[in-house]
C-alpha cells in the first residue's frame, strides 16, 4: 500500500512537472514562488519570536526573581540553555549551525544554492533556546538561514536552474528580515548589500514580492507596532552634525573592537575540546549576565528602555541597583556594557550556542549611541537628544561589523516608523563606513570566505568565475609518455592522437612538462633519427605552464592572459590530471553571463 502511495506521488510530481513547463512561464513561476517563501519565512519569524518571549518569561516568572536584587538564576541560564543546543547539534542535528549567513554565502558561491534541508528548522530550534536562556546573541541569522533554507530547497523540488534557486534563496533572507522586523525594504537591500545577489528586474520582482507578504504575515500575528517605536521630538539640525560625526568614528572604534574579540575569542576556543567550552563559555557568560542583566538575550527590552531615555531600568536585577540615581556610575555601566557585550557574544556562539549578530550589533550601537551623547552633554558645549543619538548608533555600530550602511540605514528607519533621522542616519553610517572599511576589508559574515576565495562578490567577472565548474573544463584525452621515451614513441603517439604536444610523466605520475609537435617537425619523418633522440631532449618546463587543480579559477585565468599560453596543465599535488584551454574557459565564461544577464 505504502509503495503504491509513493509511486502515485512520484507521478503526480512528475506530471505537475511536465504541466508547469507547458501551461507556466519560469517568470510566473518564481513569482509564486517568491510568494510561498515569504510566507513561509514570515510565519518562521512569529513563530521563533513568540517562543523566545514566552520562554523568558516562563523562566523569569518566579518569586527567584526581584528588581531591586541580584539573581543567582542568572549565572547557570546560559550554560542550560547552550548545553540542550550543544547536546542537540551533537547527537540529532550532527552539524555545525554557526555563522548562518556565512553558511548562506558559501552556498550561493560554491554550492549552487543547495542548503541542506535540515537548515528550515535546525537553526530556529537551536537558537530559540540559546537566546531564551540568555544566550547574548539575535535570533535574525537564523531566521535568514531557515529563510534562505526554504528558498534552496524549495528551487530544488521545483527543479529549478542555478539562476532562479539563487533568487529564491535571495526571497528568502529577504523574507527573514522583513518578517523579523517588520521591514520590507530593508530585506532587499541586506540581500543585495550583504549576500551581494546583483538586484535586477528578474530579481527584483520575486523579493519585493517575498519581503512584502513576509511583513504582512508578522504584522498580521504581532500587530501594527514596529520593533522599537520611537516619535522624533528633536528635529536634525546642521549645528550637531559634528556629533554625529563623532559618533560615527566612535562606532567604528566600537565595531573595530567587536570584529576583533570575535575573532580572537573565537580562535581560542577552537583550541579546547567542546566539553570544556561549554563550561568555560557557560561560566563567563553566566557571570557576565549576573553583574549585567541587560546583557541576557538579545537585549531589545534594554534597547527600547534607552530610546525612551529611561536608563534607571538597567540597574533592574543588578547588584548595582542601589546606584540607579548616579550620573557617573550610569556612564560606568554604559562603558562596561559596551566592552562586555562583544565578550559575551563570541563566548555564547565559541562555546557552542547558535545566534547571529544582527541583534548584538544594533545593541553595541544603541548603547554607544546614548553614551557619546551623554558625554556630549556633559561637556556642556552642545546639547543633543540621547535617544537620537541611541537610534543613530544603532545604526552605525551595524553598518562597521557588517558593512552595510544601506540595510542599517532603511532597517533603522524602518523599524522605527519613520524618516526624520535620514539625514544624521546618512552621515553617521558613511563615517562609520569610512574608517572600518581601509582597516577591516571585508564584513564579519564575508571575512573568512573570502579568506579562503569562497566570496560571490558584485564584481561579475570574478563572481563568473567562483561559479563556473572548473573540473568540467579538464581534458584528459592526452597520451602521457614517460622522459626516456624515444622518438619512435612519439611518432607512434602522433598516429593515434589529434594533439599536437604531449604531457610528460614520471612513473608516479608526477607532471614533468610537455613535448610540442612543432619542435619535433624537421625530424619527425626521418626515421634515422628515431632512436638517437629521447623525449627529454625535447621537454618544454615552467611552473607558469602548471596549475593546482585546488587553484580557484580567477588564479587560472590571471595565468591565460599574463603568458601566450594556450593550455595549462592542471595537477594534483605535483601529479598530472589533465589539461585547461584558454578557449573552453572563455566560452565557459560566456555561457554563464549570457545565462545570468537574462532578464
Amino acid at each position: 500500500m505504502d509503495i503504491t502511495k509513493s509511486i502515485n506521488i512520484k507521478d503526480f510530481y512528475r506530471r505537475f512537472l511536465i504541466w508547469r513547463l507547458k501551461n507556466i512561464t519560469d517568470f510566473q513561476y518564481m513569482t509564486f514562488m517568491a510568494f510561498i517563501v515569504g510566507i513561509a519565512c514570515g510565519l518562521a519569524a512569529v513563530i521563533l519570536k513568540n517562543t523566545v518571549h514566552y520562554t523568558y518569561i516562563f523562566i523569569t516568572d518566579s518569586a527567584w526573581f526581584s528588581v531591586d536584587s541580584s539573581n543567582f538564576l542568572f549565572l547557570v541560564y546560559p550554560m542550560i540553555g547552550i548545553s540542550i543546543t550543544v547536546f542537540i547539534l551533537k547527537y540529532f542535528i550532527k552539524a555545525d549551525l554557526s555563522h548562518g549567513v556565512s553558511k548562506v554565502m558559501y552556498a550561493m558561491s560554491r554550492k549552487k544554492g543547495r542548503l541542506k534541508p535540515h537548515h528550515c528548522y535546525s537553526s530556529m530550534l537551536t537558537s530559540t533556546i540559546t537566546v531564551a536562556f540568555g544566550g547574548s546573541v539575535g535570533l535574525e541569522a537564523p531566521i535568514v538561514l531557515t529563510g534562505s533554507a526554504i528558498g534552496s530547497n524549495l528551487g530544488k523540488l521545483g527543479r529549478l536552474n542555478h539562476k532562479n534557486t539563487l533568487i529564491l534563496i535571495g526571497c528568502g533572507a529577504a523574507g527573514a528580515i522583513a518578517g523579523a522586523f517588520k521591514a520590507p525594504i530593508a530585506g532587499i537591500i541586506f540581500v543585495f548589500e550583504v549576500l551581494m545577489l546583483d538586484l535586477t528586474m528578474t530579481t527584483a520582482i520575486p523579493l519585493l514580492i517575498s519581503s512584502i507578504s513576509s511583513a504582512m504575515i508578522s504584522y498580521f500575528f504581532l500587530g501594527q507596532k514596529v520593533e522599537f517605536y520611537y516619535q522624533v521630538t528633536s528635529h536634525f539640525e546642521l549645528m550637531k552634525i559634528p556629533g554625529f560625526i563623532i559618533l560615527g568614528v566612535v562606532s567604528a572604534i566600537v565595531s573595530l573592537y567587536f570584529l576583533k574579540i570575535n575573532k580572537w575569542i573565537g580562535r581560542k576556543f577552537k583550541k579546547i575540546s567542546i566539553y570544556r567550552r561549554l563550561i568555560i563559555g557557560g561560566g563567563i557568560l553566566g557571570i557576565l549576565i549576573f553583574l549585567f542583566p541587560p546583557l541576557f538575550g538579545e537585549g531589545y527590552s534594554a534597547l527600547r528602555n534607552l530610546l525612551n531615555e529611561d536608563t534607571k531600568t538597567l540597574f533592574n536585577n543588578s547588584i548595582f541597583y542601589s546606584y540607579r540615581d548616579s550620573t557617573w556610575m550610569l556612564v560606568a555601566v554604559l562603558i562596561a556594557i559596551i566592552f562586555l557585550k562583544a565578550i559575551a557574544t563570541a563566548v555564547t556562539t565559541s562555546s557552542g550556542g547558535v545566534g547571529g549578530v544582527f541583534a548584538p550589533s544594533l545593541f553595541l550601537g544603541g548603547f554607544t549611541g546614548f553614551f557619546v551623547a551623554r558625554l556630549i552633554n556633559m561637556t556642556g558645549f552642545l546639547e543633543v537628544q540621547e535617544s537620537n543619538f541611541a537610534l543613530v548608533g544603532m545604526a552605525a555600530v551595524m553598518t562597521g561589523i557588517m558593512h552595510s550602511p544601506l540595510t542599517a540605514t532603511f532597517l533603522l528607519a524602518e523599524i522605527t516608523g519613520g524618516y526624520a533621522l535620514f539625514a544624521p542616519l546618512m552621515i553617521t553610517t558613511t563615517v562609520c563606513y569610512l574608517v572600518v572599511k581601509p582597516i577591516n576589508k571585508y564584513s564579519i559574515y564575508a571575512e573568512e570566505l573570502a579568506f579562503e576565495g569562497n566570496l560571490m562578490t558584485h564584481n561579475k567577472d570574478k563572481t563568473a568565475l567562483q561559479f563556473i565548474n572548473k573540473s568540467k573544463l579538464i581534458e584528459t584525452n592526452f597520451i602521457a609518455l614517460l622522459p626516456n621515451a624515444t622518438l619512435r614513441d612519439i611518432v607512434k603517439a602522433v598516429e593515434v592522437s589529434t594533439r599536437n604536444f604531449f604531457p610528460i610523466v614520471d612513473e608516479k605520475n608526477n607532471f614533468l612538462g610537455v613535448v610540442v609537435i612543432d619542435d619535433l617537425r624537421n625530424i619527425l619523418f626521418k626515421p634515422e633519427y628515431y632512436d638517437a633522440f629521447n623525449v627529454k631532449d625535447f621537454i618544454r618546463s615552467s611552473e607558469y605552464f602548471t596549475v593546482d587543480i585546488s587553484d580557484p579559477l580567477e588564479k587560472m585565468v590571471a595565468k591565460f592572459k599574463g603568458s601566450d599560453r594556450y593550455n595549462l596543465a592542471v595537477v594534483d599535488k605535483g601529479k598530472f590530471v589533465g589539461f585547461m584551454s584558454r578557449a573552453n574557459v572563455y566560452a565557459e565564461y560566456r555561457d554563464y553571463v549570457r545565462t545570468f544577464s537574462e532578464e
